[in-house]
């Protein structure tokens, strides 16, 4: 079994964020999706918040293969933890394939036992536009025997920063902007609000 493990700050969950979990359920036997804390971030909408948007996001999602699994009990601040958390779920046997961004590549060395986490996992990244994939960090995990790949698939070019920013309703999926004005959760809510009016 070949499982694929993508957590996700979300502040808030994006087209791009679903059509990364879409892709990744074509390759996959499970997709495990949760809303995580981010320790490089600060000042994030509270996690309740953004598992709720995220849950939301994967129900709005059109899965013929029925394998996507909001599996929020796997979040954690240490990725090495969270493997942990995976294989009492899943087991031993199973082949575990961590997901990244192409903006989260730099910061692999930082994370918490990277070289311990490499030996657990294999990393596919996942190109963002505007974030080119940087063949140092690439060529820096593979001599530390870590197994890496690039997704063969792109998201879309929206971002949760930009969203936050200039409030594109374009950039979210009906039903998390349905939540988002009802929660009150972003300072650029009335402007999408008049934005999709004038649609």
């Amino acid at each position: 079994m070949r499982v694929a493990l993508f957590g996700t700050s979300a502040d808030p969950p994006t087209a791009g964020h679903q059509a990364i979990i879409s892709g990744l359920s074509e390759c996959y036997d499970w997709v495990a999706v949760w809303a995580a804390d981010n320790p490089f971030k600060s000042h994030q909408t509270p996690l309740e918040h953004r598992v709720a948007m995220l849950r939301l996001l994967i129900a709005n999602l059109d899965s013929l293969r029925q394998n996507i699994g909001l599996e929020q009990e796997l979040s954690s601040f240490r990725t090495l933890e969270t493997v942990e958390k995976a294989k009492v779920r899943w087991g031993n046997d199973v082949e575990f394939t961590l997901v990244i961004g192409s903006d989260l590549l730099t910061q692999l060395p930082r994370w918490y036992r990277f070289e311990d986490l490499l030996q657990q996992v294999q990393l596919l990244v996942v190109p963002r536009p505007g974030y080119a994939i940087d063949e140092l960090s690439l060529e820096r995990v593979r001599k530390l025997g870590g197994e890496i790949a690039i997704a063969h698939f792109i998201g879309p070019e929206v971002s949760s920063t930009e969203y936050r920013q200039n409030g594109d309703p374009h950039a979210l999926t009906p039903p998390v902007v349905a939540y988002i004005h009802r929660e009150h959760l972003y300072k650029c809510q009335d402007t999408t609000k008049e934005r999709l009016q004038m649609c």
